[in-house]
């Protein structure tokens, strides 16, 4: 038996304030959703379930933003683009647009805290 991963949780202080975050953020609607819990499906298979911290057994002892979930794109105004929609949103920016080494990125926050990197790889950035 080989267990390998087969999907993200992350721990929040109200599912269905999350559950429509994401379902505006991935233009998804969850799979299963209940006051305790949600699950989307992504169409690369990737699954994303929002969990509610107090029920989380055993309790989880993690700070938020201590992990990220990261989304590539092709061009480097994807990724202006996405930080426009999220600010219109109200979404926190919590890095703006930057070339990094590893290509031009920008990162927000979810209503817990968790961070969300949307990136445009060094492989396909312009040259600076």
């Amino acid at each position: 038996m080989n267990p390998y991963p087969s999907y993200v949780l992350l721990y929040v202080a109200d599912v269905p304030r999350s559950a429509a975050f994401y379902a505006r953020l991935l233009a998804l609607q969850p799979v299963e959703s209940s006051p305790g819990f949600a699950l989307f499906v992504l169409p690369s298979g990737f699954k994303l379930g929002l969990w509610l911290r107090p029920a989380v057994l055993p309790p989880a002892t993690a700070e938020r933003g201590g992990s990220e979930l990261c989304m590539a794109v092709d061009q480097a105004a994807d990724v202006d683009a996405w930080v426009a929609q999220g600010k219109a949103q109200g979404w926190p920016v919590l890095q703006a647009p930057t070339a990094m080494d590893f290509g031009y990125t920008a990162v927000v926050a979810d209503p817990d805290g968790h961070r969300l990197r949307v990136f445009q790889p060094a492989a396909r950035a312009p040259a600076n």
